[in-house]
């Protein structure tokens, strides 16, 4: 797997971003993922700034053979993952059509070019902070629930949802013919998890879920992806779920993935009531 991290210049923040993930990755001896960086307006070959330098040096990372690279085509095409410091580099980068994923981290990364070595230090805390979650969600295991996972399952259930289920009500589900609940684990700790009954070669998503800390990370996919394989392989013809209607970030999440509304479910959610939309993947 290959990571390209993108910010303006490429000579602090994505720089900063692709020695600390070196690290991260060497520190968890991770061996089949790699990281690379670029700038939406870089000039080719400069080095990175001296506070970036020393801010990536105070959490581990050496950077000061780090030469900038301008984005181009070739490296979007080449990534399967792109992480972008803020929503307008992901907007220039989507100029490109790539086919990967691109995220953003959740307030997004402010430039610390022209401000002080404490302000570089505090930007490449925030981002050191985003990788090592997000290598958490990139190193995760995702193997069919178990006994040992049914806490973490409902603790997500509780975090997730406003009426969530029990642990016994979890739990049950292992003894359920029908059932077929995939979780994500990482670190010993449950990140994710998706649950999937079967009927009759048809197949329904009864519950997605993703910890706080680790969303918008490509997680939520890498699990509707595991759901559909298995699915496909149980030859099951079409998968479905409800969403609800104002949840826009799933909606597209499900749509990218080829998910189509064919109907909705009034007031289908409690806690706050709202319509469920229904999709369907036809094609598995």
């Amino acid at each position: 797997m290959l990571v390209t991290f993108v910010c303006t210049g490429n000579t602090c923040r994505s720089a900063m971003a692709e020695g600390l993930f070196r690290k991260i990755l060497s520190d968890r001896s991770v061996g089949d993922i790699e990281c690379r960086s670029c700038g939406i307006s870089a000039w080719t070959g400069d080095s990175a700034t001296e506070y970036a330098i020393l801010a990536a040096e105070s959490l581990g990372a050496d950077i000061s053979s780090h030469r900038s690279t301008l984005i181009n085509p070739y490296i979007t095409a080449q990534s399967d993952l792109i992480v972008c410091m803020t929503l307008n580099h992901k907007r220039a980068v989507m100029s490109l059509e790539p086919a990967c994923p691109v995220i953003v981290p959740e307030s997004g990364v402010s430039d610390p070019y022209g401000f002080g070595l404490d302000t570089y230090i505090e930007c490449a805390a925030q981002i050191y902070d985003y990788l090592e979650r997000l290598a958490d969600v990139l190193c995760a295991e995702i193997v069919p629930m178990a006994e040992e996972h049914i806490a973490g399952v409902a603790e997500l259930e509780k975090q997730c949802f406003s009426a969530p289920w029990s642990e016994d009500g979890v739990r049950a589900e292992l003894g359920n013919n029908t059932a077929h609940f995939l979780v994500a684990v990482s670190g010993g700790k449950v990140i994710g998890y998706i649950g999937v009954h079967e009927v009759c070669g048809e197949a329904y998503i009864a519950n997605i879920a993703v910890d706080k800390a680790h969303r918008r990370m490509t997680l939520g996919r890498r699990l509707l992806t595991a759901a559909r394989d298995a699915a496909k392989s149980r030859d099951c013809e079409f998968i479905s779920l409800e969403v609800r209607k104002s949840n826009k970030a799933a909606i597209g999440l499900y749509s990218g993935m080829g998910f189509e509304a064919v109907g909705e479910r009034k007031n289908f959610y409690t806690a706050p009531s709202e319509d469920a939309v229904i999709m369907t993947l036809k094609d598995l």
